[in-house]
């Protein structure tokens, strides 16, 4: 296949999609994951696209691959995001397992929970140095060390998260949306998600009105999968709620 060919082909894929992995060209287009790098690589350098890990996304749109640092995103949004912690916290019951994910708002929750029989595992070492501090049962999960976010990923985190199974999982995320679900910027911290949403009985999605209507590069779950705690949600969204979305007053 010609590379004017081949690359064309990306970016109409690109164009319906807004975000393409590399897995998923190689699907398509039966190429190799090289040749596909390389295809990224030049068209991201042409500023036909944004080459993000482990694929690319569609030049201006509302897609983002960055990554706030955790102090950058702990006062965005703070008292919303404490309203729903405050929500979440109350969910909490003696005999509960949790999986209490990275994040600002997962992290205020810890303020709020007064339910100290309930053990916790987390990702995050911030998290856990709180649950601690406070007196909580806490297992902190071992693994690669993420600077922005301070949360813990990579296979390791992955193998250690597959032999529990949680009651209740509690997660954040960086965008909702309707057609491309739950995302997140980082590929090694959706794998992580994942994971511990598939180890989760019943499972909880914090997050603030801003997440609405925003995608960034990866997705870790389907719109629908997980239970949403939000202050306010979009009309479009309640509408195809089907009790899915709680708004926290």
């Amino acid at each position: 296949m010609l590379v004017e060919k081949r690359q064309q082909m990306i970016l109409k894929m690109l164009e319906e999609r807004k975000s393409v992995t590399v897995n998923e060209i190689k699907d398509s287009l039966g190429i190799s994951e090289s040749t596909i790098r390389r295809d990224l690589t030049m068209l991201d350098k042409e500023n036909k696209l944004i080459k993000v890990f482990g694929g690319a996304i569609a030049v201006n749109s509302n897609y983002t691959a960055k990554e706030l640092s955790v102090s950058q995103k702990l006062r965005v949004n703070e008292k919303e995001k404490r309203q729903i912690a405050r929500k979440a916290a109350e969910l909490i019951k003696p005999t509960d397992f949790v999986y209490l994910d990275a994040g600002t708002t997962t992290g205020y929750m810890i303020e709020y929970i007064s339910c100290k029989e309930a053990t916790f595992v987390t990702n995050a070492v911030a998290h856990a140095k709180k649950l601690a501090v406070s007196g909580f049962h806490v297992i902190l999960v071992g693994g690669e060390l993420k600077g922005t976010t301070e949360a813990v990923v990579g296979n390791e985190a992955i193998l250690s998260i597959q032999n529990y199974n949680f009651t209740k999982g509690f997660f954040g995320t960086n965008g909702i949306s309707l057609k491309h679900g739950f995302t997140t910027p980082d590929a090694n911290e959706a794998l992580v998600k994942k994971t511990a949403i598939n180890q989760c009985n019943q499972k909880y999605l914090l997050a603030d009105f801003d997440k609405f209507d925003n995608v960034t590069s990866v997705k870790f779950a389907n719109f629908g999968d997980m239970h949403i705690l939000t202050n306010k949600a979009p009309e479009k969204y309640k509408y195809l709620d089907e009790g899915m979305i709680d708004e926290v007053v």
